[in-house]
């Protein structure tokens, strides 16, 4: 299991700069290779075999089973580079504390390794009828505390956790108290299509809200109109920076790339994806849906003929959007189709539809952990533990966020 992998104790210091730099024009050009050491001597963070994410070769698989991306000591991928980084961002950690639910530990840890800080010591147990009990075990009075914990399967149980944790925390007299949510469960019931729903993303952000959080950090929401469900600041993170290095180093030329977007809904996130890649033209996939985790594609808008697709989608559920889309590519004369999502939900038979040969690769990030049995050759796991590492210190220093992506 991740939870009981052993990592190395913290370095003292970050001396690197971090900013992300919207060049389109310069994604697909030679990146040098001297910057791009890849440490073996470092045990992985994350299960199972590790490489970086901007390896100009990476290899994706060994022995049948996904890689995922370790950070070294060259510290952050080129999208966080700055030379004014270091001196914007105050790094005292005397006041921050980081806490890792039972969610995500990996990335926790990995987080907190980035940082250059320990995660909090804290006791979170189950009740023999399944009652969540969390005891933090080290006093957080006064201070500025953020709490890990994905909203990922099972995600009532993460959901109810992470409230636990947050009302544990303003009880001990935390001054401030951040969530910090990498995936946002629930997000895609954020509005009304027939009669008597529930808005489920709203009832969800009143209970994380009521439960005593101050802040919210999240991931690639389902859609942005989920910031306004929230009473309280949203700082959302968007992991396109970190999918975009790794495409870049695959020296792919401009001219064969065509951004597809696998559903109409989808077309502002891949027509901002396909900005960053020297404005890429772009495709849309236009399906109907039939009912929940059902869809049936109908047609495709725009030319993918003889081109490398790259599908952009903020999740992978059930993958049958994306496999069906996929498919019509091919028929349409696309000469390879990259698949490109920030949360790996993987819910069956996702596996089987990815790993079925209509994808030359599947790139993720390790928003949710990606359980052994998921993972496939085809499959690439990216780390945002550094993206989440430097916003959560800007968010403590009172920088800005936003300049990351700018």
């Amino acid at each position: 299991m991740a939870s009981s992998l052993l990592l190395p104790s913290p370095p003292h210091s970050s001396s690197s700069s971090l900013a992300f730099s919207s060049s389109a024009s310069s994604l697909f050009n030679a990146i040098s290779l001297q910057n791009l050491a890849f440490n073996e001597s470092r045990s992985p963070i994350c299960a199972p075999k590790c490489v970086r994410c901007d390896l100009p070769e990476p290899s994706n698989s060994l022995n049948g089973k996904a890689i995922i991306p370790v950070l070294n000591d060259r510290t952050l991928p080129k999208f966080l580079e700055s030379a004014r980084m270091e001196k914007t961002v105050n790094r005292n950690s005397n006041r921050l504390k980081l806490f890792s639910g039972t969610a995500n530990p990996a990335l926790s840890q990995e987080i907190a390794w980035d940082m250059g800080l320990e995660l909090g010591k804290i006791s979170i147990k189950r009740f023999a009828d399944g009652e969540i009990y969390v005891q933090l075990q080290e006093s957080v009075r006064g201070c500025d505390v953020y709490l890990i914990q994905p909203t990922c399967p099972p995600a009532n149980e993460n959901l109810m956790e992470l409230k636990i944790m947050i009302d544990a925390c303003r009880r001990a007299s935390a001054k401030n108290i951040t969530a910090v949510i990498p995936y946002f469960g629930y997000a895609r019931a954020d509005r009304k299509t027939q009669g008597r729903e529930s808005i489920a993303a709203k009832l969800v952000a009143n209970l994380i809200t009521k439960a005593g959080a101050d802040r919210v950090l999240a991931c690639d929401l389902h859609s942005g109109q989920s910031m306004g469900y929230f009473d309280i600041p949203v700082d959302h993170v968007q992991c396109q920076p970190v999918i975009l290095d790794y495409l870049a180093s695959k020296m792919i030329s401009s001219n064969d790339l065509v951004v597809v977007s696998p559903d109409v809904g989808g077309v502002a996130r891949a027509r901002a994806f396909a900005k960053k890649l020297s404005d890429a033209p772009l495709a849309i996939v236009d399906k109907r849906r039939h009912g929940h985790n059902i869809a049936e594609v109908m047609n495709l808008i725009g030319d993918v003929k003889g081109k490398v697709a790259v599908m952009v989608d903020d999740m992978i559920d059930t993958a049958g959007t994306i496999a069906k889309g996929a498919a019509l590519l091919h028929e349409e004369g696309a000469r390879e189709v990259y698949a490109c999502c920030t949360h790996a939900v993987f819910s069956p038979p996702a596996v089987e539809r990815l790993s079925g040969g209509l994808f030359q690769e599947v790139i993720v990030t390790n928003t949710l952990p990606v359980a052994d049995k998921n993972c496939f050759p085809q499959l690439t796991i990216l780390s945002v533990a550094n993206l989440l590492g430097e916003t959560i210190w800007r968010i403590h220093d009172d920088s800005s966020v936003s300049s990351i992506f700018q």
